[in-house]
């Protein structure tokens, strides 16, 4: 699908934004009063009923689309369905996906259905924007909290690994690194997460990079997932 309005992120125009939350017509009033409050984005319009989205998404040609995880008790689409019915439309458009019930396995369904980026219950009106910001630049955002649980279980274990891993060469500080940079923070906001200089970020990040033998952050998510330092199991 074109964006005819020339709203691309990072360009001159407004992020256009579709809100499909189903159901929760506060939840739905305080994402539009966050997002109409920036001036490089707004709300184009939004979807109440699952049934609407597939039309809304040709008619209003969002640049984002925020959607609710719902629980897969048979009350709605589930996550995948959701995110397949969007990308069927437009397989451009990014996919922001808002965890609306307490279950860990939302997470894992949403990123492996295809979405950009997971905003967790506890999420403030300054992460809705920097998630739309992120994904908008075609950023992988996951919300803090969840960063900070993989850090907190992946960090601070003892695994049984033979000494030629490579990931066992790695300090703490470049594990945290490693974790934050693999799901798509820049350096600039693991500086602001772990209060270091961006210039520290980068230099441990390139070493942590070297040690690892890989070159771009592509490589660093697959060599992430492929050595179960992100696993959403433990989540």
């Amino acid at each position: 699908m074109s964006r005819g309005n020339g709203s691309v992120p990072g360009g001159g125009g407004k992020s256009r934004v579709l809100l499909a939350i189903f159901g929760f017509p506060l939840l739905l009033d305080g994402f539009r009063a966050v997002i109409d409050a920036e001036a490089d984005m707004t709300v184009v319009g939004s979807v109440e009923c699952a049934d609407d989205l597939s039309s809304a998404i040709s008619r209003m040609d969002p640049d984002v689309v925020v959607t609710e995880c719902l629980a897969l008790d048979g009350q709605g689409p589930t996550t995948v369905e959701t995110i397949e019915a969007i990308r069927s439309v437009d397989p451009t458009v990014k996919v922001l996906a808002l965890a609306c019930r307490t279950s860990s396995e939302q997470f894992s369904l949403a990123l492996r259905a295809g979405a950009d980026g997971f905003l967790a219950r506890e999420a403030q009106g300054a992460d809705v924007v920097d998630a739309i910001r992120c994904v908008g630049r075609g950023q992988t955002y996951v919300s803090p909290s969840i960063v900070t649980r993989m850090v907190d279980m992946y960090i601070h274990r003892s695994p049984q690994r033979g000494i030629e891993d490579p990931y066992d060469a790695l300090n703490d500080r470049e594990h945290e690194i490693l974790l934050l940079a693999a799901v798509g923070h820049t350096n600039r906001e693991i500086a602001k997460t772990l209060h270091l200089s961006e210039q520290t970020v980068h230099n441990y990040r390139a070493g942590m990079m070297e040690k690892l033998g890989v070159h771009d952050r592509v490589e660093l998510l697959k060599y992430a997932i492929r050595r179960g330092v992100i696993s959403v199991a433990d989540l």
